[in-house]
């Protein structure tokens, strides 16, 4: 695979709150899968897709996070920028690009993602449509049972379905470095950002397809699902 980017920005500083007990000492980024840190599993996915750079957003205990990349080789050039939790996505992808990134595209993504994203393609797509950022999206998988209603019979019951109808962010992004002049300096780059974006018809959306898995790891429950799919998902 020929990526036509190199970098990758990773954001792993947050404290994972949702996570408790689990991240009560360690960050959510180090919570074992499969016998390996989550951390494990996005670097070597990087870099077995071409990517040679990956910046990782740094914060809550980010020394456990420092050490454990720099005492494992993953054949990666890899830098470190600290944020604040209080900053949130705006302020970490702001100063890591700031600090570390110098190429016009780069890919960004939230270090609790694991996917089969196929990253040429993706890479491929936002470069044609140039647009300031792209997002990959996935029809939602609803949490609950969706019903139809008529009067007051129940016509139709379908759990958790897929709502091909409505598409969600699946954290994982190509950006041009003209976002860096609309990331806010404190706050949410989801909330703040791509809704500027949005409105001025520069934020894309390329769509995983059917072959393409995701899915994010919030919870105690996405943990458990992560251990079932990582195999179906990395190919393993």
């Amino acid at each position: 695979m020929t990526v036509k980017v190199r970098t990758a920005v990773v954001l792993v500083g947050g404290s994972g709150l949702r996570m408790r007990p689990l991240t009560e000492d360690i960050p959510k980024c180090m919570i074992p899968l499969r016998g390996k840190p989550l951390l494990y599993w996005t670097l070597t996915w990087l870099k077995g897709n071409g990517f040679d750079h990956v910046v990782l957003g740094v914060s809550y205990l980010k020394e456990m996070v420092i050490d454990y990349v720099r005492k494992n080789e993953f054949g990666l050039k890899v830098d470190f920028s600290e944020h604040t939790q209080e900053g949130e996505t705006g302020e970490g992808f702001r100063l890591a690009i700031k600090r570390h990134v110098r190429d016009e595209d780069f890919l960004a993504m939230n270090g609790d993602e694991l996917t089969n994203l196929n990253l040429e393609k993706f890479v491929d797509f936002h470069l044609e449509q140039k647009g300031v950022a792209t997002i990959a999206v996935s029809p939602m998988r609803s949490p609950f049972a969706v019903l139809e209603v008529s009067g007051n019979d129940i016509v139709e019951f379908k759990e958790k379905p897929l709502l091909e109808d409505k598409l969600v962010s699946a954290g994982i992004y190509v950006f041009n470095r003209s976002i860096s002049q609309y990331l806010p300096e404190v706050g949410s780059m989801e909330k703040l950002t791509f809704s500027v974006l949005a409105r001025n018809r520069t934020l894309k959306a390329y769509r995983l397809t059917a072959s393409e898995r995701w899915l994010t790891v919030n919870s105690v429950k996405d943990l458990i699902t992560a251990e079932k799919e990582l195999a179906s998902i990395r190919g393993l």
